[in-house]
């Protein structure tokens, strides 16, 4: 099918399946059960309308809402009025809801109007061609993906709201009006948004709800499909999760060991739960002559880990595939197999999650690893000299003692040298209770050298872990433009490090490395941070192969292409032969959790693209892949141009204020959906330093200027035309399919982006030439892109997404204009009463603007 008409056909798909049931159902919210709903149904198009227009208009946030109740409203009171715009609040949060669940339902008709890069078109290829399927199934021997749901604030749905809005997309799939009519009438009696900040267990508990009603069906679904077309070996295990709410400590003090303890039970228990659940049609269907001894410690056990607390719980990993190999056996050599495939898919779940579930990460900053290495040879005796801290760092890494000791950490230590070490302690009993892959990993975040690496090690030590049976993989995370720079040299010292090279050789001299795209976008701007991060990844892969370590990357992505999100599967599949990718890991973060993993047919597409494009990129190679020098240096001097510019940006002196005062970054800390500080530091003045990466793009998003995900990119596209380079451009954004990517990420964020709600501050005698400077740039960049991709508008090439894009910013247009109405009217009082109410109004809108987005945050 050529390409534009297939374009075509999925818009066409799109605006009948999505947008015009959109339509439809949204006449269905005239019944929401909210006071005074039939005023603010009737309304609400019409405020929509008015802000629609002031925004072409170019008038000021507060002219457009005055404007609004004089015309529609007139004769109410201003608290009156405040108390109209929490209701089209409530009103639109919901229409965003019922916009996810109809796109998300519609998914199999537009999602799939073509089915390349899924597992189905790799079955497809292997079907035509014997030796295709051969390579397959070698390159799956060595390939694995790794799923990682952190803990990073921005899955603003609760629980409940989840639930909601999976019944939803089934009732809206046969379009089932009474029970759609039912469930929106609950949506609207259901709060959107916590009263108290959550505590990290209740964050585990809301992300292990997509491990049980998600993950669980999803990745086993594609591991039984994978063993069925190609010859894995020994059922190896293609697919894994992982888990940071709980074990994520970096600048969050809620975190505790007692959280890590508890979200370890809590993973156990919900697996367990599970296998009881699929037990259970299992018990049904072997009804035989032979089983019921096995039948009946199979209850047993699976009932009392689900749902009774265990006082010495251990990995019955291994009896329940002993207990449900032998009644495969069994129903094989007796009964024709009749009944086999049930058994045999709950050992395939057994192998694939073991009493884990998912491996709970640890992460710490590294200094404060340092600081505790310190305490601990202050307090006991570790043969580390004592002039340690003022060596070099080659130094450092030959005073490194690596002898055992048992030190119990007293409770008259600081709180998180007690966390640190009590947790280094705790996750030898994980490992007992839910098996060594429960808690075998330690991130050490802002990693600058090998000896933070090899500190840690010796903690382990100190701590009663003993040299041989040091089960823990110790995992750098590089973020910083600087520190991926780095990078390569920090690795070779410890692949040449004796003690090191023999703990790798133990963990079949598998390394992982963590890269940070968040950080290093917020630290050197969007074209410097993918650069830095691809070259690293050049580095690190040829110092790995230097020294036959089998390398794997993990990602550390966000939901938006400045934090590392966007078209992900795109950045996988062009990857050249100079980076591993043998072994795909990425973080799945906030919005992208929901928006595509939320239903188990999202999850399945998703994780199979990625797997898809792990590999295919490694079966047929596209030589342009390979940058070659020239292209290299094209891109690194369009990298530097950017970067020089958003260096300028950061450090203008209007940068933090100009944040402060028209985004809601200040009130971020007050929006009740995580346990974790929006910047480390928490008690001090505001430092764009302290700025967590993910507090620093959602209040650009905010404001729609997303400035982290284009600024620099327009003027170092524009020196290159200057220089007569714009010809070798084009063909690098035709041929690369990783600048191609980046580039067309870089519009996604765009298309997200809004200058009218903001044109107001052109009139602003202070902040004026700051924010014409920044709307300059975006028109620059928007201008050269389109010249470069020869297209009429931003992501021309993708239309269903351009008009989900489009449609979710016409819903959310309206909060957008009560929110920096909001923040104008804070500029403009000193009555305590009222900025408490403004607060309110800023901080509800947050939740909205951020689902509607998807991938904003």
């Amino acid at each position: 099918m050529p390409s534009t008409l297939r374009l075509s056909q999925k818009e066409s798909i799109f605006n009948h399946e999505v947008v015009k049931r959109f339509e439809l159902y949204n006449s269905l919210f005239q019944t929401l059960p909210f006071y005074q709903v039939k005023d603010t149904g009737i309304l609400l198009p019409f405020f929509s309308s008015h802000c629609d227009k002031g925004a072409a208009d170019q008038a000021s946030p507060t002219e457009i809402i005055e404007s609004f109740f004089k015309k529609y409203v007139p004769g109410i009171d201003n608290r009156e009025q405040i108390n109209r715009l929490f209701r089209f609040i409530q009103y639109i949060e919901r229409q965003v809801v019922l916009f996810d669940a109809i796109e998300d339902s519609s998914f199999s008709k537009v999602g799939r109007v073509d089915d390349t890069g899924t597992l189905q078109s790799m079955v497809q290829q292997a079907s035509q061609n014997e030796q295709t399927r051969a390579n397959i199934s070698k390159q799956l021997k060595e390939f694995s993906l790794r799923l990682v749901l952190t803990a990073h604030p921005t899955q603003f749905y609760p629980g409940t709201v989840l639930g909601i809005m999976t019944d939803l997309i089934e009732a809206l799939k046969t379009n089932d009006i009474p029970s759609i009519d039912g469930l929106l009438q609950q949506l609207g009696k259901t709060p959107f948004f916590n009263k108290t900040s959550p505590t990290p267990v209740d964050e585990a508990v809301s992300l292990v709800w997509f491990l049980e009603n998600i993950f669980y069906h999803a990745l086993s679904g594609i591991q039984s499909k994978l063993e069925e077309e190609f010859d894995i070996e020994g059922n190896r295990q293609v697919l894994e999760l992982g888990f940071w709410p709980g074990g994520d400590r970096d600048g969050n003090p809620n975190v505790t060991t007692e959280t890590t303890r508890s979200v370890a039970t809590l993973l156990r228990q919900v697996i367990y739960r599970c296998y009881y659940r699929d037990f259970r049609n299992l018990k049904r269907r072997i009804t035989f002559r032979g089983f019921a001894d096995t039948i009946s410690k199979l209850e047993v056990l699976l009932y009392d880990n689900a749902f009774n607390t265990q006082t010495n719980p251990k990995d019955l990993q291994p009896e329940l595939l002993k207990l449900l190999k032998s009644m495969h056996q069994t129903l094989v050599t007796d009964h024709d197999s009749l009944f086999v495939s049930i058994v045999d898919n709950l050992i395939q779940k057994v192998q694939l999650f073991g009493s884990y579930f998912a491996t709970l990460d640890i992460r710490q900053d590294s200094r404060v690893l340092r600081d505790v290495f310190k305490y601990t040879t202050e307090k006991v005796y570790t043969g580390v000299p004592k002039n340690y801290a003022e060596q070099s760092e080659d130094a450092k890494i030959k005073s490194i003692p690596f002898n055992q000791a048992d030190f119990k950490c007293p409770a008259t230590a600081d709180s998180l040298t007690r966390d640190t070490l009590d947790t280094i302690r705790l996750m030898k009993d994980i490992q007992h209770t839910n098996g060594e892959k429960g808690c075998q990993r330690f991130i050490i975040s802002n990693c600058q050298e090998a000896s933070d690496i090899l500190q840690l090690i010796n903690l382990f030590l100190w701590s009663g872990w003993e040299k041989d049976k040091l089960s823990v993989d110790f995992m750098p995370l590089f973020e910083t433009v600087n520190d991926l720079k780095k990078a390569s040299e920090v690795m070779e010292k410890l692949y040449t490090h004796p003690f090191y090279k023999s703990h790798l050789k133990k963990r079949g001299n598998r390394q992982t490395i963590m890269l940070g795209f968040s950080d290093s976008t917020k630290d050197g701007g969007y074209l410097m941070a993918n650069w830095s991060i691809y070259k690293a990844k050049v580095e690190l892969t040829a110092m790995a192969r230097k020294h036959n370590i089998d390398l794997a990357f993990f990602d550390g992505r966000g939901g938006p292409p400045a934090r590392g999100g966007g078209k992900t599967h795109r950045f996988y599949a062009s990857m050249g032969k100079e980076i591993a990718n043998d072994h795909i890991q990425l973080t799945i973060q906030g919005q992208t959790v929901s928006s595509q993993y939320g239903s188990v047919e999202t999850a399945r597409f998703n994780t199979e693209q990625l797997i898809n494009a792990g590999i295919i990129s490694a079966l047929h190679p596209n030589h342009n892949d390979l940058l070659d020098n020239g292209h290299k240096a094209l891109i690194a001097e369009m990298a530097e141009e950017s970067h020089t510019l958003f260096l300028a940006l950061r450090e203008h002196p209007l940068f933090v204020e100009y944040l402060e005062k028209f985004s809601p970054l200040k009130l971020l800390s007050q929006i009740n959906i995580s346990s974790r500080p929006t910047k480390r530091n928490a008690g001090a003045k505001l430092k764009l330093e302290d700025l967590r990466a993910i507090s620093f793009v959602t209040s650009w998003s905010q404001l729609k200027q997303n400035i982290p995900g284009f600024y620099g990119v327009g003027t170092a596209l524009k020196k290159m035309k200057d220089n007569g380079s714009w010809e070798e451009v084009k063909e690098l954004y035709q041929n690369s399919g990783f600048f191609k990517t980046m580039l067309d990420n870089c519009m996604m964020s765009m298309s997200k982006s809004d200058f009218r709600v903001t044109a107001y501050m052109e009139k602003d005698a202070k902040f004026k030439k700051f924010w014409k400077d920044l709307k300059a740039e975006f028109e620059l960049t928007r201008d050269m892109l389109l010249e470069l991709t020869g297209t009429k508008v931003l992501m021309e090439e993708y239309p269903v997404e351009r008009r989900s894009i489009a449609v979710r910013e016409k819903i959310v247009l309206p909060l957008v204009i009560i929110q920096h109405y909001a923040l104008q009217c804070l500029n403009n009082t000193d009555d305590e009463e009222l900025i408490g109410i403004y607060n309110k109004l800023v901080i509800r809108t947050v939740y909205g603007i951020v689902n509607a987005g998807r991938n904003l945050a």
